[in-house]
């Protein structure tokens, strides 16, 4: 079989104030056909999952582009076209093909294009026809539409979060795009609108569980896939907001019926997943006087995965403003600091202006001295233990008085892992309170070291006052912004 494969999306926060340019992509990564020359990246690992399993079972594969930005605004029109138009021209090129398969994120919005991943798939379903298996890997924080369902023949999102199951998702979607096009199956999809937006951490309970009872229920006859899209609050769209896709072999109303009883769970769980987090006083005040050390706190605005610039000040000024000591902090984006200190060298002492550049959402820049302690160009860091490492470009660890570490670097990340921190040289260990600008991706990598992780609900570009947020494209009838969208 030829099984023709591309990998090419962003998660679009159209509250960010920072636009993504084609630069953005070129600067994460990019390849046109050579992917696979090359090691796995994040969100382009699929690829390389699809292409061993092909040489496995004797099938050739065609590769497109594969490339992804980091969370930010709205895409330009011009480039989303741009690379949307390789993408079918590689399609077209490629002759009669079996299968495609797409490692997309689900949450892409370009000017002029509310659902880019459902417009990919509606050209490429005009290209192929309608015989040939098209099959979709998503990001659970994606959204799921009514054009992506018509066509395609399996989505298929992450069950974790954080995501360190990318890799068996893929193997789970090449293997049931295999079945299809050899006519062993017929893979039908139904989906249960929870009307509700949010973020569930399935580390904890109740979705560890959910999780577990998921991956149970897709061993019964029949049933070949159940996804959680969790949707994504900082998108704006009609159909945004989490929902229950299940995909069984030529049942609809097994289908129906399972995405409904799955999809009540969650509902039934709502209270747990209001996002009552501590604000930077309240977590602050902990910090100093509790004995549960090392503290985790997490700066969730402030997350450059969730579109943010990941440059925001108004944590650093509460802690500095409070004499705090034995703090780790970061990673700040701020490529002019950067500059700055790789000039000057490892080991000086200078003023530097922190931070807070990119609108209200990044607070003020901080006047800091600050001793250079280390600076490095090779820092990497992965989601657990997914072999994609994503670069950290020039990473400088800045310590002001008192103890307090700063991690600032010149590539917009958010933290996947204390890896950076540790390789650096700082000692975690020694810390009283470690803050990282992430919302959830952080946390198994920081668990083992932290006695307390705890969640902050900071000013930030991905504020989780979800019902606060002034939407345009998407009704209100979701909760919690209404308490009982069903009753409607």
């Amino acid at each position: 079989m030829r099984i023709f494969i591309a990998s090419f999306g962003t998660e679009t926060n159209v509250f960010s104030p920072l636009p993504t340019g084609r630069d953005d992509f070129l600067n994460t990564y990019f390849y046109r056909n050579d992917a696979l020359k090359h090691g796995p990246l994040p969100f382009n690992s699929p690829l390389h999952i699809w292409k061993q399993q092909a040489d496995i079972d004797g099938h050739d594969i065609i590769c497109s582009i594969s490339t992804f930005a980091q969370p930010a605004g709205r895409t330009v029109k011009a480039v989303y076209e741009e690379f949307r138009d390789m993408i079918l021209e590689d399609l077209r090129a490629a002759g009669p093909v079996d299968i495609v398969l797409y490692s997309m994120h689900g949450a892409m919005q370009a000017q002029g294009y509310d659902d880019c991943e459902g417009d990919i798939l509606e050209h490429t379903r005009e290209i192929v026809g309608p015989d040939v298996c098209i099959g979709a890997e998503f990001d659970l924080h994606g959204h799921l539409t009514n054009k992506m369902k018509s066509t395609a023949d399996l989505i298929i999102f992450f069950k974790n979060y954080p995501h360190d199951d990318i890799d068996d998702r893929a193997q789970e979607l090449y293997t049931l795009a295999l079945a299809t096009a050899k006519g062993e199956i017929k893979p039908v999809m139904r989906d249960w609108d929870c009307k509700m937006m949010g973020l569930y951490m399935t580390p904890l309970e109740p979705m560890a569980s959910f999780v577990e009872d998921m991956k149970a229920e897709e061993k019964k006859p029949g049933i070949l896939s159940l996804s959680l899209n969790h949707g994504f609050p900082m998108g704006d769209m009609p159909e945004m907001g989490t929902r229950m896709l299940v995909i069984t072999d030529n049942n609809a109303e097994l289908a129906e019926t399972t995405a409904e009883a799955f999809g009540r769970r969650i509902w039934e769980a709502r209270e747990n997943f209001r996002t009552d987090y501590i604000t930077i006083d309240e977590a602050l005040n902990y910090a100093q006087i509790t004995n549960n050390l090392p503290l985790v706190l997490a700066d969730t605005a402030d997350n450059a995965g969730g579109g943010a610039a990941a440059d925001s000040t108004f944590m650093l000024k509460a802690v500095l403003e409070r004499g705090m000591s034995d703090v780790a902090m970061g990673i700040f984006w701020d490529p002019g600091v950067v500059n700055i200190c790789k000039a000057v060298g490892a080991g000086e002492q200078l003023d530097l202006c922190l931070g807070g550049k990119h609108g209200p959402s990044s607070g003020t820049p901080m006047n800091i001295n600050a001793k250079i302690m280390a600076i490095r160009d090779d820092l990497t860091h992965t989601l657990g233990d997914s072999p994609a490492e994503a670069p950290l470009g020039t990473t400088v660890w800045l310590q002001l008085e008192d103890n307090v570490n700063l991690l600032v670097n010149n590539i917009r990340t958010q933290v996947l892992s204390r890896k950076p921190f540790i390789e650096i040289g700082i000692d975690l260990n020694e810390m009283r309170t470690i803050i990282v600008k992430s919302t959830q991706h952080f946390y198994n990598s920081f668990v083992p070291v932290a006695k307390e992780i705890r969640h902050v609900a900071t000013p930030g570009a991905m504020s989780m006052d979800i019902v606060g947020t002034p939407y345009q494209n998407r009704d209100d009838n979701f909760w919690p912004k209404t308490e009982d969208p069903h009753a409607s």
